[in-house]
């Protein structure tokens, strides 16, 4: 099988059931929401984002070394994963032992003294999950992609399964009768406790599943071997917890930063945390389009035309980004009950994080510079960077602002690694980046954004009519500045097929033509018409493949003669401004037509400016 076809083939499989996973794990939220108050949903999220921390903590960034000393041949393969094995049981077994042996210490320290059954729970998944993630990195080794995935999605239908069994039916059996058989499994004092016993025991299904990985796997451990793989799997654990600063501290650190008693900080980073979860969709598409994007970006670098490509997917990933964020925005009525009515006071900070996502996600393509240049060491500095910015920012905003702030410091961090890794990637690796069109499309959304409150606030118009004006009126905007380079690019590709065929057919013609077309000698004419002909046709494939560049350079024509594949069509600026203005104008009107005149003056006088700018442009 073709390298590259067997390769987005297994980036499908892992990449659906990371996703898929992901998008049904989001789904018990609902279900945390409709029943818990948000003190004790903030006993969730608390104790999950100490788990993101220990767990790269955990795996000690062993998972990283046992592909790069499988894949160099110098040891045996079951030697490496023995290797790894054995310290990471090791390790976890200690871990696990001495949260049993401290629990009470550990809780009281944590503030819930109360439930020191929590520590050695959590603790427990903590452990099977890292001796589990060897398991799967020797799957991932052998190229297993179906049973990987398949393991995952029954450890994810597992866990919500017994969720939905516990807090909804066992619940609901107890509220009925105490001592129905259902009912006894229900324990009041336990209650959020359920979703670590359900977590817990999804964790060791998945453990038992992944037995036969195990096989040959727990003897052969070499110390000179392990030595050489901690020097290099170390570093990777720094970055991984540079990462997981800047995506999970705020859940960490707010029960600590609030200025509040514990209750009602367990109750607002509840709702802060609940509400982050309205970012699915953002956060979804960036993760599909990182499993996606990296092995292309890294198969297309060798392209002459790979900075003009990765600019052009810089562009349509910020389409799509602000697409999501209006959806999500101007159909935030919709989307609050996705979330209980106890935690719908913080949807205001939803804005915000699908901002700070689509910045994330901006950062994702940025960060091709030091992955193509093989600078990681750069880009870890990146990383560590962020995670300043966010522990700085947080200790800042979170005691005047509460969680408001917490949502800000997203925002802050991701836009500065933005400019850092622009910066840098400008130097390592320049990429002709539309700045103008990127953050143009971002200001349009932010500037409908605003259009849908003022008209659903203030104009009391219907925020569904609304959103979906609005929506569309973006659409149009894309349509009107990107659709006929989306369509170029689609008649580029049809017509690079068609010069594929074509050039198949000549040498298939060629290879397959009678002895006497080569034989020249007992013919005297024809090697001079062989010779026109041959070189006629070697000609016009070869400028059908590559176009006119490949001429010499004092034949060469205009750019302009370029087949439209290879050109990437600059923005006319003039069509932003007028679309801008005509959005100034629309405005106006809307003023006047609900009693905002006072406005209209302004509108109008701004919608003139730009359509004057789009003229002069």
């Amino acid at each position: 099988m073709n390298p590259l076809k067997r390769l987005a083939s297994q980036t499908a499989v892992y990449g659906l059931s990371s996703i898929l996973g992901r998008f049904l794990n989001y789904l018990l939220v609902p279900l945390y929401t409709y029943t818990f108050v948000p003190a004790d949903y903030g006993v969730v999220a608390e104790f999950y984002a100490y788990m993101g921390f220990l767990a790269v903590l955990m795996t000690f960034g062993m998972e990283t070394g046992y592909f790069r000393f499988r894949s160099k041949g110098d040891d045996d393969p079951n030697t490496v994963l023995a290797t790894v094995l054995r310290f990471l049981i090791l390790v976890n077994g200690m871990f696990l032992a001495l949260a049993v042996a401290f629990q009470q210490p550990v809780a009281d320290l944590l503030r819930h003294a109360a439930h020191p059954e929590y520590i050695w729970w959590v603790a427990a998944i903590l452990a099977m999950d890292s001796v589990g993630n060897a398991a799967f990195a020797r799957l991932r080794a052998e190229n297993n992609a179906l049973r990987f995935a398949g393991i995952k999605l029954v450890e994810i239908g597992a866990n919500i399964g017994l969720n939905v069994f516990f807090i909804v039916l066992c619940r609901q059996a107890f509220e009925a009768d105490p001592e129905s058989v259902l009912g006894r499994l229900w324990d009041p004092d336990i209650g959020v406790g359920y979703v670590f016993l359900s977590n817990l025991a999804a964790s060791g299904l998945k453990l038992v599943l992944l037995t036969p990985q195990f096989r040959g796997a727990l003897t052969g451990f070499d110390g000179e071997l392990f030595r050489r793989m901690l020097r290099y799997s170390l570093p990777m654990v720094v970055i991984g917890m540079a990462g997981i600063v800047n995506e999970m501290l705020d859940r960490a650190a707010l029960k600590y930063l609030l200025p509040y008693d514990d209750a009602t900080n367990m109750a607002q980073l509840g709702i802060y945390s609940a509400c982050y979860k309205l970012s699915i969709l953002m956060t979804l598409f960036i993760q599909a389009f990182r499993y996606a994007g990296e092995p292309f970006f890294f198969s297309y670098a060798k392209q002459r035309d790979a900075k003009q490509v990765y600019a052009l997917v810089l562009n349509w990933f910020v389409i799509f980004c602000v697409f999501i964020f209006l959806m999500v925005t101007l159909y935030l009525d919709l989307f609050q009950y996705f979330v209980g009515s106890d935690y719908r006071e913080g949807l205001r900070v939803v804005p915000v994080l699908l901002l700070a996502n689509l910045l994330l996600g901006v950062y994702v393509n940025l960060s091709i510079w030091y992955k193509l240049t093989d600078r990681t060491l750069l880009g870890a500095w990146v990383a560590l960077a962020g995670a300043g910015i966010t522990v700085l920012s947080l200790w800042l905003l979170v005691p005047t602002f509460g969680y408001e702030g917490a949502a800000w410091a997203h925002l802050i961090c991701y836009g500065a690694m933005v400019v850092l890794s622009y910066a840098l990637g400008r130097r390592y690796y320049p990429v002709p980046y539309d700045l103008l069109r990127v953050f143009g499309y971002i200001g349009l959304g932010l500037a409908l954004y605003a259009a849908g409150r003022w008209l659903t606030d203030q104009a009391g118009w219907n925020p569904f009519v609304a959103g979906s004006l609005l929506l569309a009126a973006y659409l149009a905007v894309v349509a009107l500045l990107d659709g006929r380079t989306l369509l170029n690019a689609r008649s580029g590709s049809a017509q690079g097929a068609e010069d594929e065929v074509a050039s198949s057919d000549v040498a298939e013609a060629t290879a397959t033509a009678p002895d006497g077309a080569h034989r020249t000698e007992q013919h005297p004419r024809a090697p001079r018409q062989a010779s026109a002909r041959q070189t006629l046709s070697r000609k016009t494939t070869f400028e059908r493949r590559h176009g006119r560049a490949g001429r010499p350079q004092a034949t060469m024509r205009p750019a302009a003669t370029e087949p439209a594949q290879r050109r990437i069509r600059r923005p006319n600026l003039s069509h932003l401004d007028l679309g801008l203005a005509v959005a100034a104008a629309l405005l106006a009107g809307l003023s006047l037509a609900f009693n905002e005149a006072d406005k209209a003056p302004l509108y109008l006088l701004l919608a003139y400016l730009l359509w004057r700018l789009s003229r002069r442009r």
